[in-house]
């Protein structure tokens, strides 16, 4: 009798082992199943020089997070394309070199498409158009190029403002100094190393709101426009820029830039 019932509840444990382990067979189906089904978002690295507010900065107030409208710009598109987005910071002057050996996937960081740039990249459709400023000292008396002459005049490094220093030079004497980082540029000012320095229009203006002590003038005629870059030879520069003019025909592009310039292109 004893053996009777011994044998029946090796029976019944023996039958619940195997269901349970059917159970879990069929869940683990189902879960392969539901991987399966479900695409995988592509992360995509972007390079950025994030010293460029407000293009791209980082406001350590808010957080360590890189912010800005080229941001914001790419990650709307590659919202519309299904992918995702990692940002790095790097040096602008490096920026396209690393672009080319496959660190990044895009950049986007205030880059202007020049005929140098053309030919280690691709890019979109120009986004955003800008013009270069001189700025200095208010009381530096320098108010146009012919002031400049004899003048020690700081540009980034590796950036159209660079060249336009070097294109400047050839009809007036300056000594140009490049700095890596924008900040740096007007940190020089301050503290009278440089005479002036060249920087976009929308950039300078964030540097009057904080500093009384600058001012500067625009440089006419000297009109640059930005686009997002890829290795040359990518397929993700036709979806992009296809995106990016969807976003400009609907509306959304000149949204946010009214939210980072408050409507001023």
């Amino acid at each position: 009798m004893k053996k009777n019932i011994l044998l029946g509840l090796i029976s019944i444990l023996v039958i619940g082992l195997l269901a349970a382990c059917g159970t879990t067979k069929d869940e683990g189906a189902d879960n392969g199943q539901a991987a399966e089904g479900e695409a995988e978002t592509k992360v995509l690295t972007v390079g950025t020089s994030a010293d460029y507010p407000p293009f791209e900065y980082i406001d350590t107030a808010q957080g360590d997070d890189i912010i800005g409208l080229d941001v914001d710009i790419a990650n709307a598109i590659a919202d519309k394309l299904g992918y995702e987005l990692e940002f790095t910071d790097t040096t602008f002057d490096g920026i396209i070199a690393a672009l080319q050996t496959g660190k990044f996937d895009l950049v986007i960081s205030a880059v202007t498409p020049d005929e140098d740039r053309r030919k280690n990249a691709d890019f979109t459709d120009i986004y955003y158009v800008a013009n270069n400023m001189i700025i200095s000292n208010k009381d530096s008396g320098i108010t146009s190029i012919e002031d400049l002459e004899g003048k020690v005049v700081g540009a980034q490094l590796g950036s159209v403002q660079e060249d336009e220093a070097n294109s400047l030079a050839e009809t007036v004497d300056i000594t140009i100094e490049s700095r890596s980082r924008v900040p740096e540029l007007i940190q020089e000012i301050l503290i009278g190393n440089f005479d002036a320095v060249i920087i976009e229009d929308t950039v300078a203006q964030g540097y009057f709101k904080s500093n009384d002590n600058l001012s500067g003038f625009t440089l006419e005629g000297d009109e640059e426009g930005y686009a997002i870059a890829f290795p040359k030879g990518s397929d993700l520069t036709e979806e992009f820029d296809s995106a990016l003019k969807e976003m400009k025909e609907d509306g959304e592009l000149e949204k946010l830039i009214v939210k980072w310039f408050g409507g001023e292109e």
